[in-house]
């Protein structure tokens, strides 16, 4: 059981442990990497220094203070969504970064961020209804479920757009949960959810022809072995070779061979499950964890309504994106381009989530309701 003074010491020793593992093996990843260079390992060894000094800062600040803020971040991000979209730089196929100040970042990584705060500020703001007439009802319907999917709809249209179905998802993840955090009637919520299934069907049909792909290979790799179904077939090889040691750091066949492509980025799970095997790969989990119990336990003891949801939305994208990116690199799930928190390489995506660590460790500190 752990107290709650102890929290934030836990949170700091294992996002450390996370960052440590991650710089590790995404050194092995490069090593012999026929794609990228070393350099992405000292890249990242110098964002995790930075990002270490931010959760020191953040967690000295008032996060009340962004409750202020948070729909003009909100806005911010919505007009760097759409300069993404517009006009920004394309890389394998997909338009998801612009340059700003000679710095180029992902702006549907920072989404993750602000939708966070923007659902925080406005739930927090709501007032659960006491009696459910038909009136009554139909304001909750509007107030507490269209007007917040209405805003965060853009960005996910934005986001899909891009194309980036991984991140979209991801989005309309952390909404669901933080909407039924927040106390919604449950019938408008399961009515919600209900209507939201009987439109996927018809998802299939804006999906992109690689998105297909990848959906098909993922119900039957080996009808694409040498074309979609490549990446899976050969991140599984992977895992499956490290057994329960693993082949040792800088050893594994798969990984300095080349025969897996995107292992410094969204299969660099596969490099831990080769080289550390399932010792290794059980130690990461846990180390996600703990930092995912740690905010869980956080919610028992923060009354702010604010900081309650910020909460729930950080520990529900750590453990959708850790459960969808192992899950997808050990062909349980589709892939989707979604990286592993602090692990993957990118700076965006490690500095966000740093940044929400930075938040957790702030609310770790005693204090009264507002």
């Amino acid at each position: 059981m752990i107290g709650y003074k102890s929290l934030s010491r836990v949170i700091w020793l294992f996002s450390s442990l996370i960052m440590a593992v991650g710089l590790v093996t995404l050194y092995s990843a490069s090593y012999n990497n026929s794609r990228v260079g070393r350099d992405i390992f000292y890249d990242q060894m110098w964002c995790a220094l930075f990002a270490l000094l931010l959760m020191f800062l953040l967690s000295r600040l008032d996060y009340r203070k962004f409750f202020d803020i948070a729909y003009i971040l909100y806005a911010c991000n919505l007009l760097l969504l759409f300069w993404t979209d517009f006009g920004g730089r394309s890389a394998l196929g997909a338009t998801r970064w612009i340059k700003l100040g000679g710095i180029s970042f992902q702006p549907s990584e920072l989404t993750k961020l602000t939708v966070i705060l923007m659902l925080g500020r406005y739930l927090s703001q709501r007032r659960p209804r006491l009696s459910f007439t038909f009136s009554s009802s139909i304001k909750t319907i509007w107030w507490d479920l269209m007007v917040p999917l209405g805003f965060i709809g853009v960005s996910v249209l934005l986001i899909f757009k891009q194309p980036d179905l991984g991140t979209a998802i991801l989005v309309m993840g952390i909404f669901i949960v933080m909407l039924f955090a927040s106390g919604i009637d449950l019938r408008v919520f399961a009515g919600f959810l209900g209507m939201a299934a009987m439109a996927l069907p018809f998802g299939w049909h804006i999906l992109r022809q690689y998105q297909k792909d990848r959906l098909l290979v993922f119900l039957n790799p080996n009808i694409d072995p040498m074309g979609a179904g490549y990446t899976i077939i050969q991140s599984q090889i992977a895992v499956g070779s490290g057994g329960f040691w693993g082949k040792g750091w800088l050893s594994g066949s798969q990984n300095q061979l080349n025969f897996l492509p995107e292992r410094h980025t969204d299969f660099i799970f596969s490099v831990v499950g080769e080289e550390w095997g399932l010792v290794g790969s059980v130690f990461v989990v846990f180390c996600y964890f703990m930092i995912i119990y740690s905010g869980l336990k956080m919610t028992e003891f923060v009354k702010d309504k604010f900081g309650q949801y910020v909460i729930v939305g950080i520990i529900t994208i750590f453990t959708l994106q850790v459960v969808i990116n192992i899950g997808m690199v050990m062909g349980m799930f589709p892939v989707v381009g979604i990286t592993l928190p602090l692990i993957s390489y990118g700076r965006t995506s490690f500095l966000v989530f740093s940044v929400m660590l930075g938040f957790l460790l702030n609310l770790c500190k005693k204090r009264s309701a507002f």
